[in-house]
């Protein structure tokens, strides 16, 4: 499983905040690991000029072995809580995919 991680140039990403996010989501998505080929990040400050309201933006991609891509998006006050909210969702995407996958071979 490939993760990248992007981010615009408002927010402050250095190589030990990459780092972070990378052991993170690996240890979050583990348990789909072999069912994921990509997982992109991408962090953006959607208003820069201002540091008020839920103006993080955290996108995340997934990339399911033979399944079109999932994406999510969730925005809060900071980059860590946007990502934890982005991450949340992701799993539950993750989860609602491969349980309909699995409960249609049961059938």
């Amino acid at each position: 499983m490939l993760v990248q991680i992007n981010s615009d140039n408002n927010i402050n990403a250095g190589e030990g905040f990459i780092a972070d996010i990378e052991a993170n989501l690996r240890e979050r998505l583990s348990r789909y690991e072999d069912r994921l080929t990509r997982v992109e990040v991408h962090l953006r400050d959607v208003n820069a000029a201002s540091n008020v309201g839920d103006d993080k933006q955290c996108t995340i991609e997934v990339r399911p072995n033979g399944l079109g891509p999932l994406t999510v998006t969730d925005a809060a006050g900071t980059v860590p809580q946007a990502l934890a909210g982005a991450t949340s969702k992701v799993l539950v995407a993750l989860e609602r995919t491969f349980g309909k996958l699995t409960s249609r071979k049961g059938h």
